[in-house]
């Protein structure tokens, strides 16, 4: 009877470890969230500071930013979908959605806090000095780490 319950619990741990161990990004996954957290600043700052003097223009870069990496915008959503469904996430297309409005939130948070003004001269430049990068510079600036914006998972410290 000890046998059994030792095993159960061996069995029990095991599948806690396995799980809390799928919790967590690769590299690959963690780029694709911070570079989608990026895009939805970007169309924050965009949306917020479209009725601003000057700010129909920042709308504008914003969508071409867009247009210009769409393949990378892309391809960031298909990593955290995949991401999704290798946890078993139901819906996983839902939780990508979820998950962008989230980031969108968190920003829009900030320009509630200041005024339209204050918020779209601070980050305003934004959109601009994304515009301005090749993709493998945006790739670079999502790689990093900002530890006031932290990712919904944290990095995986193994070689997944």
């Amino acid at each position: 009877m000890k046998k059994i319950v030792a095993l159960g619990m061996i069995t029990m741990l095991c599948i806690t470890s396995t799980a809390q161990a799928a919790a967590c990004y690769s590299a690959r996954e963690f780029e694709a969230e911070q570079g989608l957290r990026i895009h939805s600043e970007l169309m924050v700052i965009g949306l917020t500071c479209a009725k601003t003097p000057g700010g129909q223009q920042l709308y504008a870069d914003y969508s071409r930013f867009t247009q210009k990496n769409s393949g990378l915008i892309a391809q960031y959503e298909s990593d955290i979908i995949s991401y999704y469904r290798s946890k078993g996430t139901p819906q996983p297309e839902k939780q990508l959605h979820t998950l962008r409005t989230n980031l969108a939130n968190k920003i829009s948070q900030q320009a509630i806090k200041m005024s339209t003004g204050s918020f779209c001269k601070h980050f305003g430049p934004r959109i601009q000095k994304a515009l301005s990068m090749t993709p493998s510079k945006i790739r670079q600036w999502a790689q990093h780490v900002w530890p006031d914006t932290p990712t919904t998972e944290p990095v995986c410290h193994r070689g997944r």
